[in-house]
């Protein structure tokens, strides 16, 4: 286990917890007006980044409140699914989270209490990704232990759960969350191949 983490893993973690932060729930005035305050770069990352801030800039958070309700939550249901399980369409249900509930433990994370959602939603994995990248359950995990979690319970779906996001009916806000999302995927999949 590494024991140090660099700045450039603090900087994956951020993104991590962003995504997180966003997609558990729709931003606050506080967190809304840090978002409208990112500057973003000439990559795809630096751009989504950039039009998330302008996004931020033009939203008020009861704009963003209802279109978050929209998109996951709805009378029903959302316009999406934010479970792994939804697009892994695994029979059952049960096993997928059961894997995840097992590699969970493996590596020392506790399932959380206060939140009433399954595991495999995409923001708990992006907190867990953060977690084990910083130490937060214990101490900062390998780059290969972070490859195996990421390879087998986000890669594999979540990709396309953040294109879905981008080009959702109700998106407006979000389709800057799921540029941010689509351009780190690829830059953590790229990474992760050339260990």
């Amino acid at each position: 286990m590494q024991t140090e983490v660099s700045l450039e893993d603090v900087l994956r973690a951020d993104v991590y917890r962003l995504l997180a932060v966003l997609l558990r729930a729709g931003p606050d005035e506080e967190n809304l007006s840090m978002l409208a305050t990112m500057r973003g770069d000439e990559t795809v990352l630096g751009k989504a980044v950039a039009s998330l801030a302008m996004l931020a800039q033009k939203s008020t958070p009861s704009q963003i409140d209802i279109e978050y309700h929209a998109l996951f939550i709805g009378v029903d249901a959302g316009e999406l699914e934010p479970y792994g399980s939804a697009y892994l369409n695994t029979t059952p249900h049960q096993s997928t989270l059961a894997q995840l509930r097992d590699d969970m433990s493996r590596v020392g994370i506790d399932m959380r209490t206060d939140i009433d959602e399954p595991e495999d939603h995409i923001a708990a994995l992006c907190e867990m990704m953060a977690g084990m990248i910083l130490g937060d359950f214990s101490m900062p995990l390998s780059l290969e232990e972070q490859k195996d979690f990421f390879s087998t319970h986000i890669q594999c779906w979540a990709k396309t759960f953040f294109t879905d996001l981008q080009m959702a009916r109700h998106s407006v806000f979000y389709t800057g969350v799921g540029a941010i999302g689509i351009a780190f995927m690829d830059i953590e999949a790229a990474a992760f191949e050339m260990l």
